[in-house]
């Protein structure tokens, strides 16, 4: 392949239209940190028919090594064509020619040609906690993600967890598979500005109480209840509230019994979905940052605290001990009882904080969507060569 001409790379951006966190974030933040990479690439962008209410002000990031077209297709649609009647309409209508397609979200479409595949698997969680997923998407995302792995010339995964999962429960050979860390945008770190804090604190209705953080969907999962329930055994000890930022998923109901069933209805305050652009400023004020997750394909909140400077308790599961570190307190998932004590622990040990939060800003530093879009241009010269 001559230098001449540019190197065409087809990505699906679908995720980054439809969805404010998680996937579509992931998306956008790549793309744009491949787009400001230098060198001969170009990315033909494609998506499903734009949403009315689009997640974010501008989804698809501005580059001139970018250009993007909408599918006249609904997402649902596509899914139709493409997953359901497995019809071979080729992504290429949508892109053009190009030499190398990547899906960032799990599945891939039919491809024109003998050109090679990347797929990125974030994580397997539908295996592990299906519980926690409707039953019409457990049942899909059976069907559909193993297929896609096994047509991928190449998987990414979030983490070496990840790629272990892949390993052992789909025994997919290890050398098809190369982990790819997410980065920290650079908006995370901490925010002193006095005015833009408690105007963050009255856009959110969190009052005047120092408050413990947590970030993610609301739903089974996120083992919110069982914070909940540690909550309530230092309630008496500290003032802190709890903060649950993120948009309501499935089973959100049982998270809300829980708090009326401990009592705690004015101790647990839930923002909903939080824009990007106030979320260092939501970081940067809690006391604590605490990710009890049960199941994680990587956990990039906890970065982002950390980058805030917000000491971090996390769940020793799954792929979070790969991105905590020694940066951050690991403990069981399980153990209301060891969550309350480190709660109370870190919220009153000064020390221990500044410790935390310094080794915290060390973590960080190993992580960057600039060096993920480098790596990743690596894997996507390995496959063309």
């Amino acid at each position: 392949m001559g230098d001449e001409r540019a190197i065409r790379i087809g990505i699906d951006a679908t995720a980054a239209v439809t969805q404010g966190g998680g996937i579509g974030r992931y998306t956008r933040e790549l793309v744009g940190a491949l787009g400001n990479e230098p060198g001969n690439y170009t990315y033909r962008l494609f998506s499903a028919r734009q949403p009315a209410e689009l997640p974010v002000p501008e989804p698809i990031p501005q580059s001139s090594a970018i250009s993007y077209r909408q599918a006249p297709l609904s997402a649902q649609w596509l899914y139709r064509v493409w997953y359901r009647l497995r019809l071979p309409l080729p992504v290429q209508l949508f892109t053009g020619t190009i030499d190398l397609f990547h899906s960032p979200d799990f599945v891939l479409p039919p491809v024109l040609g003998d050109i090679p595949t990347l797929l990125t698997v974030h994580d397997l969680s539908f295996l592990h906690y299906p519980e926690t997923f409707t039953p019409a998407l457990v049942n899909y995302l059976n069907r559909v993600v193993p297929w896609s792995v096994e047509r991928a010339t190449h998987v990414v995964a979030d983490s070496e967890a990840t790629k272990r999962d892949l390993v052992n429960l789909w025994r997919v050979e290890p050398e098809k598979i190369s982990v790819l860390y997410s980065g920290v945008h650079e908006r995370f770190q901490p925010v002193t500005d006095d005015k833009v804090l408690a105007q963050m604190r009255q856009r959110y209705g969190l009052g005047e109480a120092p408050y413990i953080l947590s970030v993610g969907t609301v739903q089974p999962r996120k083992n919110y209840e069982m914070l909940i329930r540690a909550l309530k055994r230092v309630a008496d000890k500290c003032p802190h509230n709890l903060v649950i930022a993120g948009g309501r998923g499935w089973l959100y109901d049982q998270v809300m019994d829980e708090v009326r069933e401990q009592d705690l209805e004015e101790r647990v305050r839930f923002t909903g979905f939080v824009d990007d652009a106030d979320l260092p400023a939501l970081y940067s004020e809690s006391s604590l940052f605490v990710f009890p997750s049960l199941y994680e394909g990587f956990g990039l909140p906890l970065l982002e605290a950390m980058a805030c400077g917000v000491p971090v308790l996390t769940s020793n599961a799954s792929s979070l001990p790969e991105v905590a570190g020694t940066a951050a307190m690991q403990l069981p998932p399980t153990s209301e009882r060891k969550w309350a004590r480190a709660m109370l622990q870190v919220l009153g040990d000064s020390e221990l904080r500044v410790h935390m939060v310094a080794a915290g800003f060390r973590q960080v530093r190993r992580f960057s969507w600039q060096k993920a879009a480098r790596e990743l241009r690596q894997i996507y010269a390995r496959l063309l060569e």
